[in-house]
């Protein structure tokens, strides 16, 4: 009979130093790698499922500016917005626009004395041109000068008073047009002057004065100056006649300034842009009266 070797037990746990893993239930390596699978499908489905739908490059492209898109019967449809248009001026307190205000047809005040403030409606603003009026005389205003400022129909001596200063007038001195009172006979000859049809406008204003020279604005100052026959001079020297907030005055624009008046600043004469304030429009206001010389 063969002799058989006897193997030797298998060595326990406790002494190759082996010990089970209580710490976690079996079988839960195998619960996480399920896990893993079934996560890793659900995103591989849903990849391909939107992959499936997603538009080509043609119909994904987006219509150009402007295009009309066909949403198929049935469907509505709707316009862009479009642009807002220009701004509405704005409007003053007053309730007036800020930009072309006009004259109150109404709007009268009576002269006031020296140093105080005019007063005159609130709503009137720039002046509009002057009906044309004929005076007893033929010239702006007749004998008494209270006209409402059409052009003359032949040169007419006149003197150009202030409203706000009643007692001054327009006088040359020195070359320059200032508002003075009442001087001697000489002082009285410099403010006077021969109102014509305009150089520039025949239905506007020029003044000349007694030794052929005229009222012109240069470097918007008002100043007596010769002829010298140009363009330049003829539009210089006229002044049209526009409606003023007093009664029997009125206010001389520049024909080649559009929106300066005649105003007179330290009694200086001078070519000013309108402004919407009483002490403006009085200061601006002038009545043809009949000469002091």
């Amino acid at each position: 009979m063969p002799q058989t070797t006897p193997q030797p037990p298998p060595h326990p746990s406790w002494e190759n130093g082996w010990v089970p893993d209580t710490s976690r239930p079996p079988g839960t390596r195998r619960l996480w790698l399920a896990g893993t699978l079934a996560i890793a499908t659900v995103v591989a489905c849903v990849t391909a499922t939107a992959v499936g739908h997603h538009p080509s490059d043609q119909t994904s492209a987006a219509p150009s500016a402007g295009a009309a898109l066909d949403h198929g019967p049935g469907l509505l449809s709707f316009a862009s917005p479009t642009a807002p248009g220009p701004a509405v001026p704005g409007k003053d307190k007053s309730g007036m626009p800020t930009t072309s205000p006009t004259v109150s047809a109404s709007a009268t005040a009576s002269a006031t004395a020296p140093g105080t403030t005019a007063k005159t409606s609130p709503s009137s603003t720039k002046p509009t041109k002057s009906a044309p009026s004929k005076g007893s005389s033929g010239g702006p205003g007749g004998s008494g000068g209270s006209g409402g400022g059409s052009a003359p129909q032949s040169p007419t001596l006149r003197s150009v008073r202030s409203v706000n200063y009643p007692d001054r007038y327009w006088h040359v001195s020195d070359g320059y047009v200032k508002l003075d009172p009442v001087g001697g006979s000489e002082s009285r000859g410099d403010s006077t002057f021969t109102v014509v049809n305009g150089l520039a406008n025949s239905s506007c204003y020029s003044f000349r004065t007694s030794d052929g020279k005229y009222l012109r604005h240069r470097d918007f100052v008002l100043r007596a100056d010769r002829s010298d026959g140009s363009p330049l001079f003829r539009q210089d020297a006229t002044f049209c006649a526009r409606t003023s907030a007093y009664s029997g005055a009125v206010l001389l624009e520049s024909v080649n300034y559009p929106g300066r008046f005649l105003r007179h600043q330290n009694f200086q004469l001078k070519l000013v842009s309108y402004q919407n304030s009483d002490l403006y429009r009085a200061d601006s206001a002038f009545r043809l009266v009949d000469p002091l010389s």
